[in-house]
């Protein structure tokens, strides 16, 4: 995997800079984005970088005639006279509006849009966006907004905290927690934290969290600790503390562009097959995840290996069969 010393948020905004000036190829991007003598991103680093772009709504495209990337026609972002601090401020925005979503990135992205509208010299004909996201809106009661309000402060004060838990069966505890970052997945935010009874760091979903205090004791986070590293193995980006493993799944042809565009792990190796099909090895922390994940394909994904894991999945799925089995002779 590519490592860098530079923030992420600062090659983002080299690369929209890039595309701005409409005239790069992809090779060209590369050496954009590590300009100053920097080290230049990995093919798989600059295409996420772009898809994160995409996914934060900046209307960037590739220009086969020309070779280069660029803006949509009519759309500049030198419109918005930014400074390089405030660019900053606009790409992390509408990356944390689109990870949030619900009341919250609601917010964020209508202050977003109304700003980065002036970049777009074209007024749209009906108001209405061209391209639709389906994400897993995320909604938080009254308990938990205030919950994720003080946890926030408390991680960017270095504080510590003490608040009650109900953990995915029910079972409350009282936890003493160091917050070190947040990551939103399938409708959820979730905590990440040094849990200091169990002397490592766990994951809450806020929801869950009720009478947060915060506490005298302050802490300091690892310098080794990258929130991003942390979801990047894990599909839910939350569960970790398993086994890890390689596991490698073929995808029917019918399912096989999807699965490869479904991103769910950083680290993945994908073998494309003659007939149209794809064969995957993932790199996971929690393989029992990725069985579950895989089960939602049907019939159009097998896993191949290692053996345990096959062996596995195959448990599930007759289990599964077993139950149906007993509702239809019923």
């Amino acid at each position: 995997m590519e490592r860098t010393t530079e923030p992420k948020i600062v090659l983002l905004v080299r690369l929209l800079n890039a595309i701005d000036e409409g005239r790069h190829s992809f090779e060209s991007l590369k050496d954009r984005v590590a300009e100053a003598g920097g080290r230049r991103p990995s093919t798989r680093s600059l295409r996420r970088y772009l898809a994160i772009l995409a996914a934060a709504e900046f209307p960037w495209h590739f220009d086969r005639t020309t070779n280069t990337y660029r803006f949509a026609e009519g759309y500049s972002l030198k419109r918005l006279a930014l400074s390089n601090g405030e660019l900053f401020g606009l790409v992390a925005l509408r990356s944390i509006a689109h990870s949030i979503g619900g009341t919250i990135g609601a917010s964020i992205a209508d202050v977003t849009k109304k700003m980065s509208a002036a970049g777009n010299g074209r007024a749209q004909t009906n108001g209405h966006a061209t391209v639709a996201f389906r994400l897993s809106e995320i909604r938080l009661d009254e308990h938990g907004e205030r919950a994720f309000a003080l946890l926030s402060a408390a991680e960017r004060n270095g504080r510590s905290v003490r608040f009650d838990y109900a953990d995915n069966v029910g079972k409350e505890s009282t936890r003493i927690v160091d917050p070190y970052g947040f990551v939103a997945s399938s409708g959820r935010i979730y905590c990440i934290a040094f849990d200091h009874s169990r002397k490592d760091r766990r994951s809450f979903a806020v929801d869950s969290i009720r009478s947060v205090e915060t506490l005298g004791q302050t802490f300091v986070k690892p310098t080794s600790f990258d929130i991003e590293q942390w979801a990047a193995s894990s599909i839910s980006g939350v569960l970790h503390g398993g086994s890890p493993a390689e596991v490698r799944v073929r995808f029917a042809q019918r399912v096989a562009k999807a699965a490869i565009a479904a991103r769910v792990v950083a680290e993945r190796d994908v073998t494309r097959g003659a007939d149209g099909s794809a064969e995957i090895v993932f790199h996971v922390d929690d393989a029992d995840e990725l069985v579950r994940w895989v089960l939602g394909w049907g019939d159009q994904a097998e896993v191949l290996g290692p053996a345990e894991i096959r062996n596995r999945i195959g448990a599930l799925a007759e289990s599964i069969a077993e139950k149906y089995r007993a509702a239809i002779a019923v």
